[in-house]
């Protein structure tokens, strides 16, 4: 009898199924004041403790495979945020609700569930947002909109990744009063975006924003949660100025710091 008909075949192994989920979550009260960097520990954390199975990235970091849609930034209140992660066993989406509810800080509040296919990823079309004054403003919101609105440019500076000057106005897509508040439509592109911030800064509203106003991003606008004829993409905005107008002239990070001094002189010293 030849060999290769009494020879078993090599088991393959079985590659388990996996389940990705996208939730629904706000964050607000004390827990607006944590930063995305922790935020990201507490969900961490937060899953340990409901006793999911979630799979990590390869290479030699290997991180959880949890993702958010968009940080939100230190003090900024979410209302309707989207964060998506995988499981290496499916469960139930009323179950991986129940259990992420049990475990929650106060200020983490889920909405919803949803399991997703794992090709799709939350991409950002647009985020609405809102600002609450902590009093009624001198101005009138209403002509300080309209105002805003009818320009062409407002010019803001940025200190990171570098010193440069952005345009925010064709990143603001609607920016309207509604009593003592301001909503506001902002693009998110791959040539950047508004910030929120920025935009009550450009009203002249900055006094209100330092004396306790607050801003909460009410929603995200995901792709593939929209209709097709709705679907589509935020106009092409590359009007920065260029690059020889905000170039950065601070000094290297080299020219900034300054060595340490030897005690004695000697080949061994820090300035050879």
């Amino acid at each position: 009898m030849p060999i290769d008909a009494i020879t078993p075949e090599p088991a393959i192994p079985s590659v388990p199924s996996r389940a990705k989920y996208r939730v629904r979550f706000q964050k607000t009260a004390d827990l607006r004041f944590v930063s995305h960097h922790d935020l990201m520990h507490i969900f961490e954390r937060l899953f340990r403790r409901a006793d999911f199975s979630i799979p990590t990235s390869q290479g030699f970091n290997p991180r959880p495979r949890i993702w958010f849609a968009l940080s939100l930034a230190l003090g900024v209140a979410g209302l309707n945020e989207v964060f998506e992660f995988e499981l290496i066993a499916p469960l139930p989406e009323a179950e991986v609700r129940v259990r992420i509810i049990q475990h929650a800080p106060p200020g983490l509040i889920f909405l919803s569930v949803c399991e997703i296919d794992v090709k799709l990823s939350a991409r950002v079309r647009r985020v609405f947002c809102r600002f609450v004054p902590e009093s009624k403003p001198a101005d009138d919101l209403s002509e300080v909109c309209a105002a805003f609105m009818q320009k062409s440019e407002s010019w803001v500076e940025r200190l990171r990744p570098q010193h440069r000057r952005v345009n925010i106005r064709p990143f603001v897509e609607e920016l309207r009063a509604v009593g003592d508040t301001i909503e506001m439509s902002l693009w998110i592109t791959p040539y950047g975006a508004a910030r929120a911030d920025e935009v009550i800064n450009a009203l002249g509203l900055a006094a209100a924003l330092d004396a306790g106003g607050l801003i909460e991003r009410t929603d995200l606008e995901i792709y593939d949660e929209l209709p097709p004829d709705r679907a589509t993409p935020p106009p092409v905005i590359t009007s920065n100025a260029p690059v020889e107008d905000y170039a950065d002239t601070s000094p290297s990070p080299r020219e900034r710091i300054r060595p340490p001094t030897a005690i004695m002189d000697n080949p061994l010293s820090f300035e050879t």
